[in-house]
């Protein structure tokens, strides 16, 4: 084998093997002691500071579930259109702008807010994460903690979520791209908080 065909290679199982982790939501950690290789030798693997060994490919298949040749096989390319209907709570809709990626990843999501979304609840709520906004059309309201503020479009605002919150229209509906991690994906789309 040819040095680049080894560099080849070596890309590859370094792609995939990061590409069938996040597939599982497995750590380092649980891949290198399922595996049992240092969890610093597979850092430096799978970032490409450390050369594959033939004796790790079987030990990483095993702890990834998989046969030597599925770890050794060029990526699948997929369907790369995010696929997946709008959903409407509290006079927001969201439409996904991102396929659900792994446990903790931040999602991305087309907003539309009602104009009858004005009034802002006696306790603004407070939950774990962040969130960042861009809005594109509309007068966006945004309370935090004890500021008001209207943000135009072209405008983008990022804040700590366990700051009491609350956003709404100002005059006329508004339209947004907005940024959320695992916790405020939940809280936004998928509990009874408000």
């Amino acid at each position: 084998m040819q040095a680049n065909d080894e560099d080849a290679v070596d890309t590859r199982v370094r792609k995939r093997l990061r590409e069938l982790r996040m597939q599982r939501g497995m750590t380092l950690e649980d891949v290198a002691n399922r595996s049992n290789i240092d969890i610093s030798t597979l850092s430096r693997l799978e970032s490409g500071k450390r050369r594959l060994a033939l004796d790790h490919l079987p030990r990483l298949a095993n702890a990834l579930s998989v046969s030597t040749d599925e770890l050794l096989r060029a990526p699948q390319v997929d369907d790369p259109r995010v696929r997946g209907g709008a959903h409407t709570r509290d006079q927001i809709t969201f439409w996904p702008l991102t396929n659900q990626g792994p446990a903790g990843g931040l999602h991305a999501y087309k907003i539309r807010i009602s104009a009858r979304r004005r009034t802002p609840p006696a306790d603004l709520p407070v939950h774990e994460g962040h969130d960042w906004m861009y809005v594109l059309s509309g007068r966006l309201r945004l309370l935090l903690g004890e500021n008001d503020y209207t943000i135009k479009p072209g405008e983008a605002v990022e804040f700590s979520t366990w700051t009491p919150h609350w956003f709404g229209a100002v005059d006329g509906p508004v339209e947004a791209i907005v940024l959320l991690g695992l916790h405020g994906e939940r809280v936004h789309l998928h509990t009874d908080h408000k």
